[in-house]
């Protein structure tokens, strides 16, 4: 039976260490691995603790990629430079999830492949990362009082929680950590911070350049150009790629607090991104007011959304 790829071609093996390791022979490794011809796969991207291939075939054959994520590891394992890990695994975000699928009998999952890719997204979203943001937490000025509480709601739900590095008040810097945890194959990317409207203010637009579509509703307006607003709000951000989804929340700790409840209410019962950062926004800009901020424009809800909550 042959697989369509569907475009998701990219295969992440990650917690691996190299060591001036020739990338061609690492790729004919997993091309042989996979019955393709070695022109068929590529080294993409490497990284300190993760390698991205390409598949370049449309199409492959299920017994070709069906549980072969220890045939690849120990194939790359066998080569100069390449050392493995206890944490090494193999992700991706399409159906070359299958070659992390233990299975017995071949034949009874050629049945059973919707189920398959169904449980293999189900065990990817219960992989959460918080990365929190600013100077201030990464000179040790004031303590991180977000992660701690997001980890331990969030395992309290059942996710598996890794405590992301501080995220620099810098595009690049932002991009490049929420893109290197949508690679590691995370299913829940939370930031906390950096959404204000100050010139340093940078992880929603982080979100929006992964996911052009996110929803990003205000918090709260500002003008714009007055004092040390360099934008017009304060907004928070929810966007998707793949089945991976991304938060901005803000930094303070109340409002992560009070966020807190809603954004688990829309992770267990499936809510669209819109949906959520809709029911965020308006929770948030509550805070807000409650904080005595009455000279402002505030999001209200009862927008109309076209998207329910359970609609992705």
């Amino acid at each position: 039976m042959g697989l369509n790829l569907l475009e998701k071609t990219e295969l992440w093996v990650n917690e691996i260490r190299l060591e001036n390791a020739n990338l061609t022979h690492m790729a004919h490794q997993v091309a042989d691995v996979l019955g393709l011809e070695r022109g068929k796969v590529l080294v993409v991207d490497v990284r300190p603790n993760h390698i991205t291939f390409d598949v370049l075939a449309k199409d492959v054959p299920m017994e070709n990629i069906m549980g072969k994520e220890e045939a690849i590891l120990q194939a790359l394992a066998a080569l100069p430079g390449v050392r493995l890990t206890e944490s090494s695994y193999i992700h991706s975000n399409g159906i070359l999830g299958l070659i992390c699928a233990g299975v017995e009998n071949p034949g009874e999952v050629l049945k059973k492949v919707g189920d398959m890719t169904t449980d293999i997204r189900s065990r990817l979203s219960r992989r959460a990362i918080v990365f929190p943001t600013g100077f201030e937490l990464r000179q040790g000025l004031i303590e991180d009082t977000n992660t701690p509480f997001l980890k331990a709601r969030l395992e309290e739900q059942g996710y598996s929680v890794t405590v992301g590095e501080v995220i620099e008040d810098t595009p690049e810097d932002v991009f490049h950590k929420l893109d290197e945890a949508l690679s590691r194959g995370y299913g829940l990317i939370l930031t906390t911070g950096g959404v204000g409207a100050e010139d340093k203010d940078h992880t929603v637009e982080g979100i929006c350049r992964l996911d052009p579509g996110a929803s990003t509703p205000y918090i709260v307006k500002f003008q714009q150009g007055t004092g040390r607003h360099v934008k017009d709000g304060v907004r928070i951000g929810v966007g998707q790629e793949g089945p991976s989804l991304m938060v901005a929340l803000p930094g303070p700790h109340d409002e992560v607090v009070a966020a807190a409840p809603l954004l688990l209410q829309g992770l267990g019962e499936g809510w669209s991104k819109e949906f959520l950062a809709d029911r965020l926004a308006a929770v948030l800009a509550d805070k807000w007011r409650q904080k005595g901020l009455r000279h402002h424009h505030f999001h209200s809800q009862g927008h109309g959304h076209p998207h329910g909550p359970n609609t992705k």
